[in-house]
């Protein structure tokens, strides 16, 4: 079944990159802690401001008009925020913002310009609004009017705790705008007495716009970072999970209905882990087949090789019900028999290759000193063999070992060396050399029979192939499995086994094996 572009690794993927890129969305939501931070510190440049002109007026007896407003024209062009002057009863006596028309821009102005007006932070603003009651976020605050109207005495609550000696502050929605106004009244002393208050206020408006601006910076970084996580997850997807779903494709179609190999893994030539998986399951597949087609051939070569005893078998049962002649009964049990035993040896012989390929690579395995396994060989044969042939054994000093199990591996050697001495003639010498060749243990088997032909040096390790030239040797007695199961050992043991032509005359078998 295929899949769009994203398949679950993809959608994993792109869900947690889309995830990271919320971090500034917190970053976004954090700015309220840095806002608290910067009223705290407005507020402190706030009652900064209005202690100096409460100590300018103070200890002068009653608050003067003309004395608080020339001390505010002294102090205009240094003044952040609006003072104001109040006597005892909370009736204004001075005001700064009496003076004229200050340097800055107007603040409406500036606020119905920059970071609000961009696209993307109405976007933002309208998304956060709509989530706002959802994360426990409470409703903006209603615009009020001018809390202080002209004309009217000063009765907030601030003013209130300043005459009577003590500092007050409060917060209001500005009018008309969406900052604060921050208000902070501080008592102006004299003889021992509040003789009137100083009442300072400022928007917040100008450090809004500072966060309309961060904001739009923050709003930008989220999006930009969710293109690329898109992006990413896109090539992440095609990268990784498409290879991954092409995989799971071709091991769908590796069997057929029946579970017969139809096909194998295609490989990859990615230099990652993708690729080495894709190599991985290549070689696997490669083996399955090697090994699918092993059996295949074993078991045809099996039958192959059991089609002639059972011939002779049911041709001689035939004949022998056809006749009362004690000596053609006697022949045709004897050629029973004769293919009985064969079936016999033939069926020892599969059951060894069997056994051989299941234990081989499970067994115990010791260091094996191969010139004393050599030598014991050697010996079994001088003695059935010892009158008509001769054994010798070259073995370098010191003679290598090898990791096997000793009990398998005298079985291969002793097949070779039985192959030897099948071919010697009669007053020959069958050798033995062992040497050690880099890290490999070399065994050489040499006779001085009539060869192998040049043809036959592959064939020779087939399974139930068995070349005799000459009619001097029973052929039945020869199953051609031996040199197979020497070959299959030592293979499973990690070395290799070829037969060569010597330029003399005789053959050789070179086993080579990983030295321990």
């Amino acid at each position: 079944m295929r899949r769009g572009a994203f398949s679950r690794i993809g959608t994993r993927l792109l869900a947690f990159n889309v995830l990271l890129v919320f971090l500034p969305v917190a970053g976004l939501l954090a700015l309220g802690v840095f806002e608290e931070r910067f009223l705290a510190a407005q507020e402190r440049s706030m009652v900064q401001q209005g202690r100096l002109l409460a100590a300018a007026l103070a200890e002068r007896g009653p608050i003067d008009p003309a004395d608080a407003q020339g001390i505010l024209v002294r102090l205009d062009r240094r003044l952040t925020a609006r003072l104001r002057v109040l006597d005892p009863k909370g009736v204004l006596l001075a005001d700064s913002s009496r003076l004229g028309p200050r340097r800055e821009r107007r603040p409406e102005a500036a606020e119905r310009s920059g970071a609000r007006d961009h696209w993307l932070y109405r976007l933002g603003s309208s998304a956060f609004r709509f989530a706002s009651p959802l994360l426990g976020g409470g409703a903006e605050a209603p615009v009020a009017e001018e809390f202080y109207p002209p004309g009217e005495p000063l009765r907030g609550p601030e003013v209130a705790a300043a005459l009577e000696g003590r500092y007050g502050a409060a917060t209001r929605v500005s009018p008309g705008q969406r900052s604060l106004t921050l208000y902070s009244a501080i008592p102006v002393r004299s003889d021992g007495g509040v003789v009137g208050a100083v009442l300072v206020s400022q928007s917040t408006l100008r450090l809004l716009r500072d966060l309309y601006d961060v904001r739009l910076a923050i709003l930008q970084v989220f999006l930009g970072s969710v293109a690329a996580a898109v992006v990413i997850s896109l090539l992440v997807s095609t990268t990784i999970a498409r290879p991954l779903t092409r995989l799971r494709e071709e091991a769908a179609a590796l069997l057929d209905r029946r579970g017969r190999l139809r096909g194998r893994f295609g490989g990859s030539v990615r230099r990652d882990e993708i690729g080495d998986l894709a190599r991985a399951l290549e070689e696997l597949s490669r083996r399955l087949e090697a090994r699918s087609g092993f059996m295949e051939s074993f078991a045809a070569d099996v039958s192959h090789a059991f089609k002639n005893p059972l011939a002779g078998i049911r041709s001689a049962a035939e004949l022998l019900a056809g006749t009362d002649e004690p000596e053609r009964r006697e022949r045709y049990l004897a050629i029973v028999e004769r293919d009985v035993a064969r079936l016999e040896r033939l069926l020892r012989a599969v059951r060894e290759i069997a056994r051989i390929d299941a234990e081989l690579e499970d067994e115990a395995r010791e260091s094996v000193p191969l010139a004393e396994l050599l030598a014991g060989l050697l010996e079994s044969f001088r003695l059935r063999f010892g009158d008509r042939l001769a054994f010798a054994l070259e073995a370098d000093e010191p003679a290598p070992r090898v990791q096997a199990a000793p009990a398998r591996l005298a079985e291969a050697f002793e097949n070779l060396i039985d192959n030897a001495v099948g071919f010697a003639p009669t007053g020959s010498e069958v050798r033995v050399a062992l040497c050690r060749e880099g890290g490999e243990a070399v065994v050489r088997v040499r006779d001085q029979g009539p060869g192998i032909p040049s043809e036959h040096l592959e064939r020779v390790f087939d399974r139930f192939f068995s070349w005799r030239p000459g009619p001097g040797e029973d052929a039945d007695s020869h199953m051609g499995l031996g040199l197979a199961i020497s070959k299959a050992v030592v293979e499973g043991y990690g070395g290799t086994l070829r037969a060569l032509a010597e330029p003399g005359g005789g053959a050789c078998f070179e086993a080579r094996l990983p030295c321990a």
